[in-house]
């Protein structure tokens, strides 16, 4: 017989577990549900400067080790697969994954995370693994004093372009803004602009990435004069936002325009018994403390479902007071 946990995580990000931590510390059965090595995006960031605590000399990598240490210490099972299908009609939810096999969940924790957004220009899905790259944690080492191009200016697109230049022998960022401007933090901001290894394209879109076998170069396009530019170039990281990894629930649980997960702030999807957190949320601010946050109300809103669920003593409307007194 298959068992049927109290808990079932679907993602191992910094939210999920966090939920894992949360759901067993309460005496749950709990599991996480990862296709990959658990910690998600953080665990492709070299530097982590702001989760609280945690600033000397701390890595993405090592902070998501600490996770998933604690998340196992308290019994939480790990499980590798990928989510293809759901279906949460009834008591018992189930997922299964591209292998076949079916886990079941008393409630269930959405956190499928997001992955990068692409620019979708001519040569980008030719040569993606070729010379363009999404994550500079996992590729830098490939561009050793080489030159490559950065697109984006938000916080991701800096620092993944300060850590850059400690491998290419040049970092030029494309930036769609005025010269100065940037949509990142202040504070990277000034450790960018003080890198001399560091140069700028400003009021510029990329428009082409050109190459046969690997990149070669790269066609940029002034926004305010319409001028291109050809730029020769060995790589080209793209960082312009995510996309939620949410196509596997569609039609299975509400999601916004934009293929995010509305919540309450107990993270309750529209399916009873059935919670979100982390970057795949209709969110604020996509952090790992956020996430993190998420995690713990979660796994705190599904033990307080399941004891009115299975004993049968509260109402949906019962646990929301509940959950609001103990604020």
């Amino acid at each position: 017989m298959s068992v049927v946990y109290d808990i079932l995580i679907v993602g191992g990000g910094p939210g999920g577990m966090t939920a894992g931590i949360y759901g067993s510390r309460a005496r749950l059965q709990t599991a996480i549900l990862e296709k990959g090595k658990p910690g998600g995006q953080a665990a492709t960031t070299t530097e982590m400067e702001n989760y609280p605590g945690f600033f000397r000399e701390t890595t993405g990598p090592g902070v998501m080790g600490e996770f998933e240490a604690h998340a196992k210490q308290f019994g939480t099972v790990f499980l590798k697969g990928n989510v293809t299908g759901v279906a949460f009609e009834g008591e018992i939810k189930s997922v299964t994954t591209s292998s076949g096999e079916t886990y079941q969940g008393r409630t269930v924790v959405l956190a499928p995370g997001a992955e990068p957004r692409m620019l979708g220009v001519p040569g980008e899905g030719k040569l993606r693994g070729k010379g363009v790259s999404y994550c500079a944690t996992c590729d830098a080492d490939f561009f050793e004093e080489l030159d490559v191009i950065v697109v984006g200016s938000g916080d991701s697109a800096i620092e993944e372009a300060l850590y850059l230049t400690k491998f290419a022998e040049s970092v030029t960022v494309i930036v769609i803004h005025d010269e100065g401007i940037l949509d990142c933090n202040k504070r990277s901001s000034e450790k960018a602009f003080a890198n001399p290894k560091l140069k700028w394209v400003w009021n510029s879109v990329l428009e082409e990435i050109q190459g046969e076998e690997m990149v070669e170069a790269v066609v940029t396009k002034n926004i305010r004069t319409g001028e291109q530019t050809t730029r020769e170039v060995n790589g080209v990281f793209v960082f312009i936002g995510m996309q939620p990894k949410t196509e596997f629930l569609k039609g299975k649980v509400a999601l916004d325009p934009w293929g995010y997960i509305p919540t309450t702030e107990r993270m309750e999807t529209n399916i009873p018994g059935v919670y979100a957190v982390g970057d795949a949320r209709a969110k604020y601010l996509r952090q790992v403390v956020t996430a993190a946050a998420d995690g713990a109300v979660a796994a705190f809103a599904a033990e307080k479902f399941l004891e009115g669920h299975v004993e049968g003593r509260l109402t949906r409307e019962d646990i929301q007071k509940l959950t609001e007194g103990s604020k």
